[in-house]
């Protein structure tokens, strides 16, 4: 089995690539009447990878709490230990969405591509 995001991570750069390529066509005029400003595309930049972090992140949490318990189905007796390191594991797939979501929200309140 290969890593759990790594289709998502790959669609998730290709959207990135089509959603910048139509930023930084749109930073120099007015956006015509179907194209996207560089506010909007922030907007949905940040959007899509928020849903995609939250996704993510939410099958790693269900996959180590599944596993922690097999684990202590299997040993009764190192349960603590497990719980501990399942605790810990928990807290770091959680900080990956949390750093999604300062950077979704840098993209949006800061607008780097653009005033």
């Amino acid at each position: 089995m290969g890593v759990p995001g790594g289709r998502i991570g790959l669609l998730t750069t290709a959207m990135f690539f089509v959603a910048a390529g139509s930023a930084w066509a749109a930073e120099g005029a007015a956006p015509a009447a179907g194209g996207l400003s560089v506010g909007a595309v922030s907007i949905i930049t940040s959007g899509f990878a928020m849903a995609i972090a939250s996704a993510v992140a939410a099958l790693a949490q269900g996959r180590a709490i599944s596993a922690a318990l097999d684990g202590i189905a299997r040993q009764p007796n190192a349960a603590p230990r497990i719980q501990v390191a399942m605790i810990i594991g928990l807290a770091l797939i959680e900080s990956l969405a949390i750093y999604v979501l300062l950077i979704a929200l840098i993209i949006f309140f800061v607008k780097p591509f653009g005033g």
